[in-house]
């Protein structure tokens, strides 16, 4: 009895010292994705990629995911105006764009939300321009946030969007160049999807025990969009 024991406790201590399984780059995949002008990305809500160039040159940012599933991903995306006049280079009306794909076959399309949150000049006129603003929402970028009244994106050519820089089309075969509405006047957006994959399971078992929650959290709580003071707009609560 005593023997049975001492095997059950041993059986018990090696059961509880099996080594876990650790993912490794082969369960990763690869993301790419390119905004003109900016963008960041979050993914179950937790950043995971920032475009390192606020401006120019346009750049193609490429990272390799641990995906877990279902997957959900947002994205807030500026093209380069000013603030209190929605314009470029003083005078402009500028272009936007955003496209990405991940080699789990998820690509940019008009099946993706989106909400802009800046835009101008609403009224077309440079030399008097009038920017909008709505509130960011809290928690947009969450997986539980509720984005049934947002829009669906709008789809633009490469023609339209004429992306610069080190875009690669190869890296975004299937794949649509996406915005709001207006690909001139909207100037920063959000966007969201999610990636649905019945019945998949994670190969691995370990979890992540550091906590990067009070460092993530600093970029939303500081991206809150409101006009600058004494600015001409229309803002919405």
């Amino acid at each position: 009895m005593i023997a049975a024991a001492v095997m059950l406790m041993a059986g018990s201590v090696f059961l509880a010292q099996q080594p876990s399984v650790k993912p490794t780059m082969t369960d990763t995949m690869r993301a790419s994705m390119f905004a003109d002008n900016w963008f960041a990305m979050y993914i179950n809500g937790k950043l995971v990629a920032v475009d390192s160039i606020d401006f120019l040159p346009h750049n193609q940012v490429n990272v390799d995911l641990l995906p877990e599933y279902p997957m959900t991903i947002a994205v807030i995306a500026k093209d380069n105006a000013d603030p209190a006049t929605g314009l470029e280079y003083g005078d402009q009306m500028g272009d936007a764009g955003f496209i990405l794909r991940f080699a789990d076959g998820t690509v940019t399309n008009s099946t993706w939300k989106t909400k802009a949150v800046f835009r101008g000049p609403v009224n077309r006129d440079p030399r008097n321009p009038e920017v909008a603003y709505d509130a960011v929402p809290a928690n947009w970028f969450a997986p539980d946030f509720d984005d049934r009244e947002w829009s669906f994106a709008r789809e633009f050519t490469e023609e339209e969007v004429r992306p610069g820089g080190n875009y690669t089309r190869a890296d975004f075969n299937g794949a649509r160049f996406i915005w709001s509405d207006d690909l001139v006047l909207d100037n920063t957006v959000l966007f969201r999807y999610r990636v649905e994959k019945p019945g998949w399971k994670p190969r691995w078992d370990t979890h992540p025990e550091l906590d990067n929650t009070c460092v993530f959290a600093v970029i939303p709580l500081a991206c809150q969009m409101t006009a600058p003071a004494g600015v001409r707009s229309r803002t919405k609560e």
